[in-house]
């Protein structure tokens, strides 16, 4: 990955992903394992009203959609640094969605990949951050400033921003796992949850993961909050990103 502290997950398909003029990517591929889908339609299954569903663009809690747990769990986010301060600092990702970063003495930083200090998070710099998310709150246990140029790709469809009061479409794309119902899984934590989550920003870039659940089969399911499509971003062992929905 990224990070210089795990490993680097190097796989075929190859995109790129421009963020607040620097590219930041991952790889992503497909999976063999699980049943494909590769279908759209209009409408939606989820509210995207603040307070409620998985958009928020200024609304606060935890969206209420079926597949909601309570609870900050690992996740992160893509951006760019504002009103940066000893305590932390607010991420606007690409699709508009502000989040809160908090910082504690045991945050790690890096600049590209290599070990930094917190003075390298600076207004205007393109950063991810992974750590504990709690709606739009993220406590950071890392941030990277001026992610590495990587190369993504995924499934299919296009990040749609949150827009209030307005649905999402309904989108399947890509693999969905055959043995995926919501809510199912383990919560995922430590290096696999940090994985997960790169492998979803990357791909699909402009929302915040609220956390990474495994499944059944060894596949993640990322959780996506902050824009109105995708919800859900399906991800294999391989940590490649397989598949999106609503």
């Amino acid at each position: 990955m990224f990070s210089s502290k795990r490993t680097k997950v190097i796989t075929s398909g190859i995109a790129a992903v421009v963020i607040a003029g620097s590219a930041y990517g991952i790889v992503a591929g497909t999976s063999s394992s699980s049943a494909t889908t590769t279908a759209s339609s209009s409408g939606s299954t989820h509210s995207s009203s603040s307070g409620s569903g998985h958009g928020f663009a200024g609304g606060s809690g935890v969206g209420s959609g079926s597949n909601a747990r309570s609870g900050p769990a690992a996740g992160g986010s893509i951006g760019t640094a504002s009103s940066v301060s000893a305590s932390g600092f607010t991420l606007t990702t690409s699709a508009g969605q502000k989040v809160t970063i908090k910082e504690a003495s045991s945050t790690t930083y890096e600049r590209g990949t290599s070990p930094a200090s917190i003075s390298a998070v600076t207004n205007g710099a393109p950063v991810l951050v992974l750590g504990t998310t709690a709606s739009t709150t993220i406590t950071a246990t890392e941030v990277i400033v001026q992610p590495p140029t990587s190369s993504a790709s995924n499934p299919g469809g296009k990040v749609i921003a949150y827009s209030k009061g307005t649905q999402g479409a309904a989108e399947t794309v890509g693999t969905i796992p055959s043995d995926y119902t919501q809510g199912s899984g383990t919560l995922a934590s430590g290096t696999t949850a940090d994985k997960a989550t790169e492998a979803a920003l990357a791909a699909y870039p402009g929302g915040v993961v609220d956390r990474v659940v495994e499944l059944g089969n060894g596949d993640y399911e990322v959780h996506y909050i902050g824009v109105n499509w995708p919800h859900h971003i399906f991800v294999n062992q391989s940590f490649e990103v397989i598949g999106a929905n609503s």
